[in-house]
């Protein structure tokens, strides 16, 4: 190699590392995208009866589709159906009574009172006749002082009779008391919650769907003693689906909620989703494990939810994400829940 050819090489490579150095130092606009890198998160819930009974029906299986107000188990309602029929016939008998004494008294009834009440005076009348005869005959000797005796103790009794006989008389044509029928209120009061309350019981003998979901694990099987505390069912929720995601400090004044973003996954390349910031945790922790490096495990960061707009399914849990945030878009402070990102369909954190 000539030695112009060995200053050319050497020329060039100084050259080349002159552009380096140049390009590592010129100045970098700032990036108006902010990636995150996440996991997907839903809800689930725990299905289970309001009481215990050994269950019937089981109407769904892992990985059904579900919607709110669907009729998923049953347990045995027998008993349940003979405790609201005593109940109701409890509440039928009382409505009869409290009828009965709001109707007052009939006047068959009356009738009745009055004409017992006049038989027994007429009773009255003639055992008094018959001792004031013999009251003055038994000092002449005509009648003997034990006929006297007897003669006044009917006399007494026909006018205790009579006492009796007027005073029901009396009450037949006042009719009952305004307490009595009162009582009797509270009494058929009591009788219909006791029998609202046995059909809410047999009511809750199937259990329903809480929400539009998916049937992730059917814990028991027909036959199985079931109560409030086992649940039947675990499902997960179709709505709201976020991804958990993590700012950095000096990220966190550059979002606030409301604000779009695209979300990616690795299982639908290509696939863009979009969502909106609904949550900013208040307060910072350190860097997750799972998504920490070795270069922020001292780093703090905060807690973000990206909602998810007509998932489609398709974003189950725990599966990891990529968060695209415009951070050029305009603030709405009109709409900080993020209100209208997804034409109307936005949740709620």
């Amino acid at each position: 190699m000539t030695r112009h050819k060995r200053i050319a090489i050497l020329f060039l490579i100084a050259v080349c590392a002159g552009l380096a150095f140049f390009w590592q130092r010129r100045p970098t606009r700032p990036s108006h995208d902010l990636t995150l890198y996440g996991n997907v998160d839903i809800r689930e819930v725990d299905t289970a009866f309001y009481d215990s009974g050994r269950l019937g029906k089981l109407l769904v299986q892992e990985g059904d589709v579900i919607h709110r107000g669907e009729l998923l188990a049953q347990i045995d309602d027998g008993r349940f159906k003979d405790a609201l029929d005593a109940a109701n016939a409890e509440a039928e008998n009382q409505k009869q009574i409290l009828a009965a004494l709001k109707a007052g008294t009939r006047p068959a009834q009356i009738a009745q009172a009055k004409a017992n009440m006049d038989a027994l005076a007429a009773v009255y009348k003639n055992a008094g006749v018959t001792y004031r005869r013999l009251s003055h005959l038994t000092p002449a000797g005509v009648t003997s002082v034990q006929q006297r005796d007897n003669a006044q103790s009917a006399f007494h009794n026909a006018q205790q009779n009579y006492e009796a006989a007027r005073q029901a008389y009396v009450l037949a044509v006042e009719g009952p008391r305004a307490e009595d029928i009162a009582a009797a209120e509270a009494a058929y009061n009591a009788a219909t919650a006791k029998a609202a309350l046995a059909a809410r019981e047999y009511r809750d003998t199937k259990l329903y769907a809480p929400a539009d979901g998916i049937i992730e694990d059917r814990i028991h099987e027909p036959g199985d003693m079931v109560s409030p505390a086992t649940p039947v069912y675990t499902i997960a929720l179709t709505n709201p689906v976020w991804v958990r995601a993590y700012v950095p400090e000096t990220d966190l004044g550059r979002i606030y909620p409301g604000m779009k973003a695209e979300i990616t996954t690795d299982s639908f390349p290509g696939k863009i989703y979009r969502g909106w910031i609904g949550y900013i945790s208040p307060t910072a922790e350190f860097t997750p494990k799972n998504v920490e490096t070795p270069d922020l495990r001292a780093q703090l960061v905060y807690q973000v939810r990206i909602y998810a707009c007509a998932a489609d399914r398709q974003l189950r849990l725990g599966m990891p994400a990529t968060v695209t945030i415009d951070l050029l878009q305009k603030e709405s402070r009109a709409a900080p829940r993020g209100a209208g990102a997804c034409g109307g369909h936005a949740g709620k954190g």
